[in-house]
């Protein structure tokens, strides 16, 4: 019984330090959706300070397109923006974004400063469209079909790498 007591708190250790080793080699950019092939979820968005257009699901039908959730106040949406913008401006896909939390004319402000690779924006102030797409922070990117079904999703930053490797392979199956 003496032993048992010794031994109790060793396995107990080594039981921690497996589950936090595999935890060490999953990929948090790989969180799962429980939207991938379902219907972007319903919403109408209005337009950012400053634009004329918002953004609504609907919007998304007829193309293969990317909904990418940003926000002004998102370190990492600075990371991501210049290869949003070079896609933009090659036409390689349609990029809607949707201004996640931001207060009024802070969006805007970002895009003037930062410019412009959305063909529409909606502002999502009080995060609602967000929790219904299952975003867990900014940025999140989401491949919608031409149906305006989802069939992937990116946490995080999208880099050149991200793009060519991940995110390109599907949207080229997808404009098949």
């Amino acid at each position: 019984m003496k032993r048992l007591g010794f031994y109790m708190p060793i396995a107990l250790f080594a039981g921690i330090v497996v589950y936090l080793a595999i935890g060490l080699t999953l990929d948090p950019n790989k969180l799962p959706s429980m939207l991938i092939d379902k219907p972007v979820p319903e919403f109408v968005l209005p337009a950012i300070e400053g634009f004329d257009q918002g953004l609504s699901s609907s919007d998304l039908k007829g193309k293969v397109s990317l909904v990418n959730i940003w926000g002004s106040w998102c370190v990492a949406c600075i990371i991501e923006h210049p290869l949003l913008m070079e896609l933009a401006k090659n036409n390689t896909i349609t990029i809607y974004g949707i201004d996640w939390k931001d207060p009024p004319g802070a969006g805007a402000a970002w895009l003037l400063k930062e410019g412009n690779p959305y063909t529409l924006i909606g502002d999502d102030a009080d995060g609602r469209v967000a929790i219904d797409f299952g975003v867990t922070g900014a940025p999140e990117t989401f491949i919608a079909d031409k149906d305006g079904r989802i069939r992937y999703k990116y946490i995080g930053p999208i880099t050149p790498e991200v793009w060519n490797e991940i995110i390109l392979p599907i949207v080229e199956e997808l404009q098949r």
